[in-house]
């Protein structure tokens, strides 16, 4: 057995089942060998966002892995890695190296070396007989703690090295450590005594499948409930505690209920200070239950830190909650509170979600989507820019991990991948992708890869014939050389790669064009819908 054998049983053995990949990399080769299907992708980052999405939708329980060449594959593939560091992403990333005689000679990329700084742990193979311990270690690594990538790179020449002894691999196993109760008990003192507590909850929810205690500590509590953007979806945002999710943009309620706040409980968060987090307003008691101790104090100051798997921190401070025989008489009157406030703000933005205009408001067309979906099981994500800032307020997420949000740094096309990754992972799920004409400049061509891969998702394109966002920041280069101005027919594109599409310029079009791409994606083809939209520049923010 060789070290490539080794390592495609190894990731069997791990319950690996797709290898999101480019080649040439000689594990996609051994891997097929085993039932292991490759997932060829047009451009590293893709592929990489493929096995993102892949391992989210599993709370990490299954694991998605990527594999590329060396060199420019590697190369290519340094924004996804830094995206899925940034968000927290358990993925597996195997890289070719370069043969060891010149694997240290610049310019030649290491990614155990160049990847250090943006995953969980990188190692390189230098020994063949050590492709086990390594293995097992990133297994460790990436199943067990808060995610992040893991870099195992395996240099060019050692592939074909023999092992002196057959390849003998258990898979790891995968614990979760909880709190210390002395600390629990003093979350619940500061609970009891909060006059208006809100909570604030991550992803760390979804990871640790925590969402009937969110609910049930929401509940006891009377307490509203705002997630971040990669939270949302983990508190049903139907639900008469639901603030709504809070990026860039947000329901106005989230941060007016965050204003008014004494007492603010983190929960699987990191309450990193970004550009796409609703700001925590200072001067607030914070109950910060988070499973990474870095995240302590890291950007707010907790008055006290509960370490731990959200479910065992939620179920250890229901138990305490309980024991004192505490729960809270204003879940009604928190309800009409958050209904009145949220019923205030959505009618302000219904001549926008109902706009008759042409070109078209974008926000009118996600209020179709939402109509049309209402009978779906759905997952949805959004890319970077516009898209996300119009969608994420609005869209109403109802089932655990129905809207994969993301954040801190990102990437434009992003959201391509995700969707793809998505309903490789939940095949009976209505999988979406929501993005504009930057992203689909980014990764467009592999809408290629989900027509021959068989994968179909449904992307709803918002064309508006240039860069909204920057409209207020380049003023200088729009007026003198149109510098905004991007365009194209994506349609006909997105035809051309084997896939359904439809443009569309009318309102009255909108809901009509949304039933046929459903059905397509039904009857198993991936659909592109590009509609012509206006330059909207309007969010919803304070």
């Amino acid at each position: 057995m060789n070290v490539a054998q080794a390592m495609a049983a190894i990731l069997k053995k791990e319950g690996v089942e797709l290898l999101f990949c480019y080649p040439s990399n000689k594990v996609i080769d051994e891997a097929a060998l085993l039932g292991i299907r490759p997932i060829v992708v047009r451009q590293e980052r893709t592929g990489l966002h493929m096995a993102d999405a892949y391992s989210r939708l599993s709370s990490g329980r299954k694991i998605g892995v990527f594999a590329m060449q060396h060199g420019p594959g590697a190369e290519n593939s340094y924004g996804s890695v830094a995206q899925a560091y940034a968000d927290s992403v358990p993925v597996l990333v195997i890289p070719q190296g370069y043969p060891q005689r010149v694997a240290g000679i610049k310019p030649n990329f290491s990614s155990a070396v160049s990847m250090r700084d943006i995953s969980k742990s990188a190692e390189a193979l230098g020994i063949p007989a050590e492709v086990t311990n390594i293995m097992r270690r990133a297994f460790s690594q990436v199943r067990n703690g808060r995610g992040g990538p893991v870099i195992v790179e395996v240099p060019n020449d050692l592939w074909a090295a023999e092992l002196p002894e057959p390849e003998n691999y258990t898979p790891v196993s995968v614990s979760r450590y909880g709190p210390d109760p002395d600390d629990v008990a003093k979350a619940a003192d500061i609970i009891i005594a909060a006059a208006n507590p809100v909570i604030h909850a991550g992803q760390g929810v979804h990871y640790a499948q925590a969402w009937e205690e969110l609910k049930e500590l929401a509940e006891l509590i009377a307490a509203p409930v705002a997630t971040t953007l990669p939270g949302k979806s983990s508190f049903p945002e139907d639900h008469p505690l639901s603030l709504g999710s809070g990026g860039l943009t947000y329901p106005i309620p989230v941060k007016t209920f965050l204003d008014a706040a004494d007492v603010i409980i983190g929960i699987g968060c990191s309450f990193t200070e970004t550009l796409f987090a609703v700001p925590v307003p200072t001067g607030k008691r914070i109950v910060h239950l988070t499973l990474d101790p870095a995240h302590l104090n890291k950007d707010v100051f907790a008055e006290i830190g509960v370490i731990g798997d959200a479910k065992l921190a939620l179920r250890a401070l229901i138990g305490e909650l309980r024991a004192r025989s505490f729960s809270s008489a204003k879940g009604a009157e928190n309800a009409a509170r958050i209904k009145q406030a949220r019923d205030a703000w959505l009618a302000e933005w219904m001549p926008k979600l109902t706009s008759d205009e042409a070109p078209l408001s974008p926000y009118r067309i996600i209020w179709e989507l939402m109509q049309a979906t209402k009978d779906e099981r759905t997952i949805i994500t959004n890319d970077a820019g516009r898209p996300r800032d119009q969608l994420t307020p609005f869209w109403i997420s109802r089932e655990p991990l129905s809207f994969i949000g993301w954040g801190k740094t990102t990437q434009l096309g992003y959201g391509l991948g995700i969707a793809m990754g998505a309903k490789l992972a939940c095949p009976d799920r209505l999988c979406i992708n929501v993005w504009g004409d930057a992203a689909i400049g980014f990764t467009g061509m592999d809408i290629e890869t989900a027509a021959r891969e068989r994968i179909p998702i449904l992307t709803i394109l918002f064309n508006n014939g240039g860069m909204a966002t920057e409209l207020k920041n380049m003023p200088s280069a729009i007026k003198l050389y149109d510098a905004h101005r991007i365009s194209g027919n994506y349609c006909d594109m997105a035809r051309a790669f084997g896939a359904y599409a439809e443009r569309i310029a009318e309102p009255q079009e909108i809901a009509a064009a949304i039933a046929r791409g459903i059905a397509k994606t039904k009857e198993g083809q991936p659909v592109l819908l590009e509609f012509i939209t206006a330059q909207e520049t309007a969010m919803s923010k304070l």
